[in-house]
């Protein structure tokens, strides 16, 4: 034991080097340290991160979902959006799985096989499984898709296990959500209150002095008027998330009238040009800022001013210019026909790379279409061939689509043909066979090409605002940044609560470099460069850093300035108030006293606690109803003023039968039950330990 004590030392060394040789050789091998590997996370809630490859693939996938809803192209804002839902949709999977997890909810063998399999299968499987020619839930071709996994074809294996992980992780979270909803209960004397509150009538006078009423020269706000308000307001000073309160100069470098005019002139020339052109696809891709497509489209598809006149001019008419969302517009009608409003299709893509070029994939296709022709069944072809991996696990089924949710090519053929037709094309997707189910209604659709100027800050208008915005951001330093904008005739914006996912600031849109800048910035920097928006250029100062938690006094004393004198009316009103009660028995003697006249108010109910050409006042018209008729109250502290109340009379509701009594316990539960989930996650979420890195990626 001496020996080994002795060499203590020696063996402790000899550890340590073990240790840092295995880092070093971790090093080594990864390329990158294990305590760098958080640098490639977007965040992580109660320890479970998640990598920012597989968090954009999910962005990239939510944006293009949010892009064929509203249209058009990804935007900030789109981007933003879908950066914000796929963080929602992550906490909430980490919340829910740790809470089942701990609670231990798990499903049994035969329970998972009922929800695949059996006679009344998950929803997700009936709607993945389901006959687009029949509307009909199909188990053969269910049994197909389980055979194909089963035998080793990897692209239907993995999607048919990312089918079973989502019908998982549902039927848990119903589970979870049962238990819940299980758990929330109204009594008997609950509904009652409830009925009571909605249908017990008061009718009362009150006496108002308004917070207005007192002459704003005659107020001196102290720290202790500040100290007071701030201890009784507290706990709405919480910052969930740390924020940052900016300072900033807005430079407007949108259009001028001058440029407009530019952009006029310019339109107008295009359009002498498109009347004499022969060749109107190619003029408009070359001319076009937007690049429409030229190909058909129904009423509704183009600007409201180019729609309103493009299906009743005559073949060969150029019309415009119009002015339409900052842009001047053009259109020359090639075509005009009639055709379907919408079609139902199923398709097969083909992936000319993977099949050794177009020749081969169409040959492919061609092959495909034969057996088709000679009575296959195409969903079950789809499943074997098609690389469109989010239509193939539903036998190649697009659902119905309208004019302008495919490309040009697809869209032609799809529209073009009539129903039970099997045609080929092929677009910039690779080679499609398409089967047309159905198609719906007949209306008029034009070809035309379409030219579009959009108007923008010309260089003469954008050199000037940047000269402007240049010689403020030379001269201007942490001390003197709101003095030389007021010197130089500028307004200082303020955003007091800036959060790290913002792209806007009061509306405005900004750049996120800006924002990432203001969260590595300290309190009183300035910002080192001049950001620029389309139609603005931007000068920062980061004012303060709200920490996470309840704000400290000093940080929040300039935005509760209102407060604080409307805290210190309240108390000087309540003196008078109280001077005019003493003695008195009713609510008209008050009256008197302060030279006023009390109002009548009638049919006022608990539950919606409005005086009528006043206010919302929850604090008044709960203490109405906690009166004995007659008797006037105390001052009491409004939203508008000081008041005093008198109740008049109550008007009691009828009596509630058993029956109305177990159908208002029913109501009132089923909205409790609505509401329980929002309580309960945000109570999860609050005590969730959650580290948001998005600024770093985003």
């Amino acid at each position: 034991m001496g020996n080994l004590r002795n060499r203590a030392g020696l063996v402790i060394f000899v550890i340590g080097l073990a240790i840092v040789a295995f880092l070093l050789g971790d090093i080594i091998q990864s390329g990158m340290p294990f305590w760098m590997n958080k640098q490639n996370q977007i965040g992580s809630v109660n320890g479970e991160s998640i990598d920012y490859q597989l968090f954009n693939a999910q962005v990239d996938q939510t944006s293009a979902m949010y892009q064929q809803q509203m249209g058009g192209v990804e935007t900030p804002q789109i981007r933003n959006f879908a950066v914000q839902q796929v963080w929602n949709q992550f906490i909430s999977k980490e919340l829910l799985n740790a809470e089942i997890k701990k609670i231990g909810l798990t499903i049994g063998k035969k329970e998972f096989n009922d929800l695949v399999q059996g006679s009344n299968p998950s929803p997700q499987i009936i709607q993945t499984f389901t006959n687009p020619q029949t509307g009909q839930f199909d188990r053969n071709y269910l049994n197909q898709v389980i055979n194909e996994a089963k035998n080793g074809n990897l692209e239907v294996s993995t999607q048919w296990e990312v089918l079973l992980d989502n019908i998982r992780t549902q039927r848990l979270n119903e589970k979870y959500a049962n238990l819940l909803s299980n758990a929330v209960y109204v009594t008997a004397l609950e509904a009652q209150d409830e009925y009571t509150a909605k249908n017990k009538l008061a009718n009362f006078k009150y006496v108002l002095l308004d917070y207005s009423s007192v002459n704003e020269s005659n107020i001196k706000l102290t720290d202790a008027d500040y100290q007071a308000y701030y201890d009784k307001h507290k706990n709405a000073f919480k910052n969930p998330e740390e924020t940052r309160a900016l300072e900033y100069v807005l430079f407007d470098a949108r259009p001028t009238a001058k440029d407009t005019s530019a952009t006029l002139t310019t339109i107008q020339s295009l359009k002498a040009d498109l009347i004499a052109s022969t060749n109107d696809s190619l003029f408009a891709t070359q001319h076009s800022d937007t690049k429409y497509p030229v190909t058909y489209i129904k009423k509704g598809q183009a600007s409201p001013a180019l729609d309103s006149v493009l299906f009743n001019v005559s073949i060969g008419t150029t019309v415009g210019p119009y002015l339409s969302n900052g842009a001047y517009e053009i259109a020359k009608v090639i075509d005009a026909k009639f055709s379907p409003d919408s079609v139902q299709a199923s398709h097969i893509l083909l992936n000319p790379t993977a099949e050794g070029g177009v020749d081969k994939a169409l040959a492919k296709a061609d092959s495909i279409k034969g057996l088709i022709s000679k009575g296959d069944s195409f969903s079950a072809l789809a499943v074997e061939f098609s690389q469109d991996q989010g239509s193939k696990i539903n036998g190649g089924s697009l659902g119905t689509f309208s004019r302008g949710q495919m490309v040009q090519q697809f869209e032609e053929a799809a529209f073009g043909g009539k129903p039970g037709d099997v045609v080929i094309v092929n677009s910039q997707f690779g080679v499609h066979i398409i089967k047309i189910e159905k198609q719906v209604g007949n209306s008029k659709i034009v070809k035309a090409a379409i030219v579009d100027k959009v108007i923008v800050a010309g260089k003469e208008t954008t050199d000037a605002v940047y000269a402007k915005a240049n010689e403020f951001f030379t001269g201007v330093d942490n001390k003197n940044f709101n003095e030389l904008a007021q010197k130089q005739g500028l307004k200082v914006e303020k955003s007091s609560r800036t959060q790290t996912m913002d792209n806007t600031l009061n509306g405005s849109v900004v750049p996120r470099e800006l924002v990432r800048w203001a969260f590595e910035a300290k309190a009183g920097d300035v910002s080192d460069k001049i950001f620029e928006t389309d139609s603005h250029f931007i000068v920062a100062k980061v004012s303060n850093i709200n920490a996470k938690g309840v704000q400290p006094l000093n940080a929040i004393k300039a935005d509760i300035e209102l407060g604080v004198k409307n805290f210190v009316k309240a108390r000087m009103l309540k003196e008078k108030m109280d001077n005019a009660l003493n003695g008195a028995t009713s609510i008209d003697q008050v009256a008197q006293k302060l030279g006023k006249a009390a109002i009548s108010v009638e049919n006022i109910v608990l539950a919606n606690p409005v005086i009528p050409g006043v206010a919302l006042e929850n604090t008044v018209i709960g203490t109405v109803f906690g009166l004995q008729p007659n008797k006037p109250s105390k001052a009491v502290e409004g939203s508008q003023g000081v008041y005093v109340v008198q109740v008049n009379s109550f008007v009691n509701p009828k009596e509630m039968v058993d029956t109305e009594k177990k159908e208002q316990q029913k109501q009132l539960l089923s909205n409790r039950q609505q509401r329980a989930w929002g309580s309960i996650f945000k109570a999860l979420q609050d005590n969730a330990d959650i580290d948001d890195n998005r600024i770093r990626f985003y």
